[in-house]
């Protein structure tokens, strides 16, 4: 067990030496056989250190090494934290809250869940240097309710801190003050949009929030402001304020500064996350080196670089233009850096750190049809497009791959796909849309050719739907 509190029921995770090309910033402590995620073991590696550090600071000084440092969010957008922190509305006299976004909803996704089971006193120092920074009297860790053991060793561990003093009323001997309250979510994947997310803290049907106005730094929970950040962003908070902003900057490149914690899964030999500095590996050797290959004997049909949301790649592009750099490149799926910018030039994006591997053992239009169910249950219902939309495309390819596909489907599936992005809310729009006119544009072929294909041959493959 990684984490000693002797419950028979708590799962097993297991640990892994590094990879020749990774870096450990954030699982350095998680992945060592000798830690045992406990308070003692922590401190025991310096751990809490850095609050301590941070506490002879001023909270201008550390929002501003965290924006030297150009920490980019790791939840999705990669919106640069330290510019987040500066939009927070502080003239308005309201109380200011931090939300830990633990709710890691996006399929393939699974990075989070490994730091709060291995090493949760990262996760709540970082929140707790992030709300000394705002001046937060109040924190929340909002997640999901498929996490009930990770709930519970929160609840344990922000127990052990608040008996040290890093943690609630005169933390550390001084005048600051900061709850930090675990809440469980419904698990809904919506709830993983910042203000879907703090709709459902209040206690409300998680409608995500029309922006503007209500952006979460002038208007979040109880429409005060509120920062909201993802768990790996927050913990690498403290490795900046450990090594400084300029010295966190010189980690990755450019732009895309710091380490990343990346989660293969799919047909590759060895599925697992993987955490390596942004820009310096390439998809290509995250699979190929740290992901040990394809399965034997099996070919790539596409990939998915950034969570089931994300545009798919197909095996045997190219892909040419100029980054914001104006650094011209002509990349197969291969070459693309992994970091923020490279995924979005080549038309898709790195998301949530979601690398999904397919084969071709898998029919497409079958990958996509699992993939439309799972959006078409997640949308919250409360913009026409998505709500709507999704279901019609859900059952267009559901239909599909029960031998009953027609050869205007792809074009009636683009159109709805084209109908549904940017006229939502949220970005759940774009969320469901984005599949459907990725893998119809990259694979129109196989969306024609399962028309021709003889009925009872869909009704005997051996797939189920979400």
């Amino acid at each position: 067990m990684t984490h000693a509190d002797g419950d028979a029921d708590m799962p097993t995770f297991s640990k892994s030496a590094p990879h020749p090309k990774e870096r450990r910033l954030i699982l350095a402590a998680a992945e060592d056989p000798d830690f045992d995620g406990t308070i003692e073991a922590y401190e025991g590696r310096g751990g809490y250190g850095e609050l301590k550090k941070a506490f002879g600071m001023k909270p201008e000084d550390i929002c501003k090494e965290v924006l030297d440092s150009g920490l980019r969010g790791r939840g999705g957008a990669g919106f640069p934290a330290g510019m987040k922190w500066k939009f927070l509305d502080r003239r308005s006299g309201k109380p200011i809250y931090l939300i830990c976004n633990a709710d890691e909803s996006e399929p393939g996704t699974f990075k989070d869940r490994q730091i709060i089971h291995k090493d949760p006193h990262q996760l709540i120092e970082g929140m707790m240097i992030t709300a000394f920074a705002i001046q937060a009297k109040q924190a929340f860790i909002y997640i999901r309710e498929e996490m009930p053991h990770g709930a519970r060793i929160l609840e344990e561990a922000i127990e052990a801190a608040r008996a040290r003093g890093y943690v609630g009323d005169n933390i550390l001997g001084g005048d600051y003050s900061c709850d930090l309250v675990v809440h469980r979510g419904a698990a809904a994947y919506i709830c993983g949009e910042e203000t879907g997310l703090i709709e459902s803290l209040e206690g409300k049907r998680a409608y995500p929030r029309i922006k503007p106005p209500y952006f979460p730094a002038a208007l979040g929970l109880y429409m005060c402001p509120t920062i909201v950040n993802n768990v790996e962003t927050l913990c690498n908070v403290k490795h900046i304020i450990a090594m400084g902003g300029e010295a966190f900057a010189k980690i990755g490149t450019p732009g895309n500064t710091g380490t990343r914690i990346w989660c293969l899964s799919g047909h590759v030999q060895k599925p697992g996350y993987y955490e390596v500095e942004c820009g310096k590996v390439t998809y290509g050797e995250l699979i190929h080196d740290l992901g040990g290959g394809l399965l034997p004997g099996r070919k790539l049909q596409a990939l998915i670089p950034g969570g089931s949301s994300a545009k798919v790649l197909r095996a045997g592009e190219r892909f040419t233009g100029k980054l914001r750099s104006g650094e011209a490149f002509d990349w197969g799926i291969d070459d693309i850096p992994l970091d923020f910018d490279s995924p979005m030039a080549a038309g898709s994006m790195s998301g949530s750190g979601a690398v999904i591997v397919v084969d071709d053992s898998v029919s497409i239009v079958e990958v996509l049809a699992n993939i439309n169910a799972f959006y078409a249950h997640e949308s919250c219902g409360q913009c026409t497009p998505c709500r709507e939309g999704s279901l019609w495309m859900k059952k267009i390819t559901g239909r599909m791959v029960s031998g009953g596909a027609r050869k205007e489907d792809a074009a009636l599936l683009a159109s709805i796909g084209d109908q549904i992005a940017g006229r939502t809310i949220c970005a759940h729009g774009e969320a469901c849309a984005w599949p459907t006119q990725s893998f119809v544009a990259k694979f129109r072929d196989e969306f024609e050719a399962a028309a021709q294909r003889n009925p009872d041959e869909w009704k005997n493959r051996e797939f189920r739907l979400v």
